[in-house]
């Protein structure tokens, strides 16, 4: 692990630290041009609906994959071998169903209504029920108060990771690392809003992409001039898990594959399609997005086995050297491989791949404070200007409860690990709005009251089976191998389809999406 204090000479150390400033500085460059191009609600939240696709499929994709990918599966791929691809089939197969199949749909609906948010989508998509206006009613405060809960918590669990990548990295004190990661996340996201989210995330995606690429290609170049081959246990080689086709690696495995439900339906990565600029760029958007998160998923596991051939090998301890989790390999490899101005550049890697995710979230949960509860609910005529200073300032106040969670967690939680503390938050909002996303988007009979049984099973379904359902005797802990996401979001799909079936006398034809010529009446308030 890098240690810059003063065995380090004055070079070394400023070599690192001049990667790392120059990247903050391009990221705070970014939040003051972005600044100068926010004049609405709609500048602020979804960048004027006018992204290109490239920026639009980088920002959807660094914000899905954040410091879980190159902490949490480097680490994963460390400690279980190639069973860590299965995470990479799951989120391509969940990439290419959201581009190819939901984002266009998805995309006329939301630039017919001139929605901005997701519950501005969902009460668009359920207005025209003729019998469900207490439920409609319901749709946008219950949406947007179970986004903020768990955008928070997915928050928090990011600044949790910037304090780990400080502290790995270069061994800073973990809170003062949170906390210099925190504020200049804040500062550009509270100044420039999606403009600056959004470019950021385009810049950090590019980083990410170039360092995951590298960082394998080295590692075998290291090992094929060792000589004496991969020197592991073949057991890592098997894509089955190192107990083989079992029941419990199978279950396991679904909890790998299941990380992939996130792109069906997130807020943080539909509000790219709302915010893209026309049908023809979600077309070309797509191909970069599935080829982005496959050549980063896997150079991501790819890192983390070569990682541990190079640093732990067949008879090395394992735990001692890389950790329980794994998830020193990535920091420890840089090391082992690249001088010091490199491993800056890496750092900043890391760094862009949490930040990419915090300032995204931050955006949505904001979203959901100031436009779906504070304008919608209570103060439909508030000035343009005021909403927008409301908004700055509903951002910074969620940052800051979400570092008080991250302080909290670490002191409370030292053994945790990014892999499993980011999948929580990422499961919350998955089980959440990706079954009520996909069923209002290719069901035409979908109504209200099943949407609203989607929503409140994913959030009540989400800890049972994360908490309580590891705790149940003889079959809990197999149970648990498969985690949260896929019985929550299995759960809250059934919830809202036997809700619907139960209470929707209507024929079909007047409540689908793509056929409906109506809008909400938001136009004149963005």
């Amino acid at each position: 692990m890098l240690r810059l204090g003063y065995d380090e000479s004055f070079g070394t150390k400023r070599m690192v630290y001049g990667a790392l400033i120059a990247y903050f500085g391009v990221l705070l460059l970014l939040g003051l041009l972005a600044s100068r191009r926010v004049e609405s609600l709609s500048d602020y939240y979804v960048g004027g609906r006018r992204l290109g696709y490239w920026v639009a499929a980088f920002s959807a994709h660094t914000t899905g994959e954040s410091a879980w990918l190159y902490l949490g599966l480097t680490g994963l791929g460390a400690a279980v071998g190639l069973s860590a691809l299965w995470v990479v089939v799951g989120e391509v197969l969940g990439v290419c169903v959201a581009w190819f199949l939901m984002a266009p749909s998805f995309k006329r609906a939301a630039d017919r209504s001139s929605c901005i948010t997701i519950p501005d989508y969902l009460v668009y998509r359920f207005s025209f029920e003729p019998d469900s206006s207490t439920a409609v009613k319901l749709i946008r405060p219950v949406s947007a108060t179970v986004l903020v809960l768990f955008v928070t918590i997915y928050v928090s669990a990011q600044i949790d990771a910037t304090g780990q990548a400080f502290e790995k990295f270069l061994d800073w004190n973990y809170y003062a690392g949170a906390i210099v990661g925190f504020g200049i996340v804040v500062t550009y996201t509270y100044a420039g809003g999606f403009f600056a989210v959004a470019w950021s995330d385009f810049f950090q995606g590019l980083l990410m992409l170039v360092g995951l690429v590298l960082l394998p290609l080295f590692a075998a170049l290291a090992i094929s001039v060792r000589g004496d081959g991969l020197g592991l246990d073949p057991v890592f080689l098997n894509l089955w898990g190192t107990d083989g086709l079992t029941l419990s690696s199978l279950l396991t495995i679904i909890s790998y594959a299941a990380i992939g439900i996130g792109f069906l339906g997130s807020p943080q990565v539909f509000v790219r399609f709302i915010a893209i600029r026309d049908q023809l760029q979600i077309r070309s958007g797509r191909w970069v997005a599935v080829v982005f998160t496959l050549i980063t998923d896997s150079g991501a596991v790819l890192t983390g086995l070569l990682g541990r051939s190079l640093l732990v090998g067949m008879d090395g301890d394992f735990s001692a050297t890389l950790g329980v989790s794994g998830e020193s390999v990535l920091p420890m490899l840089v090391e082992h491989l690249f001088p010091p101005i490199v491993v800056g550049a890496f750092i900043a890697a890391v760094l862009a791949a949490i930040m990419s995710t915090i300032d995204s979230l931050l955006m949505v949960g904001s979203s959901a404070v100031s436009r779906d509860i504070y304008q919608q609910t209570f103060y439909p005529k508030i000035d343009r200007v005021s909403l927008i200073g409301f908004s700055r300032k509903i951002t910074l106040i969620l940052a800051s409860v979400a570092l008080a969670i991250a302080v909290m967690v670490a002191t409370l939680a030292p053994g945790r690990t990014v892999f499993w503390y980011v999948i929580f938050g990422w499961s919350g909002i998955a089980a959440t709005f990706c079954p009520v996303m996909i069923l209002s988007l290719f069901w035409k009979r979908y109504n209200a009251k099943g949407a609203l049984a989607t929503m409140l099973a994913g959030v009540i379904a989400v800890p049972i089976f994360k908490f309580l359902v590891p705790l149940l005797p003889r079959f809990g802990p197999l149970l648990a191998r498969a985690e949260e996401l896929a019985p929550s979001f299995l759960v809250a799909l059934v919830c809202g389809i036997v809700t619907t079936w139960m209470t929707n006398d209507q024929e079909p034809d007047h409540v689908s999406v793509a056929s409906s010529h109506q809008s909400l009446n938001v136009k004149s308030q963005i």
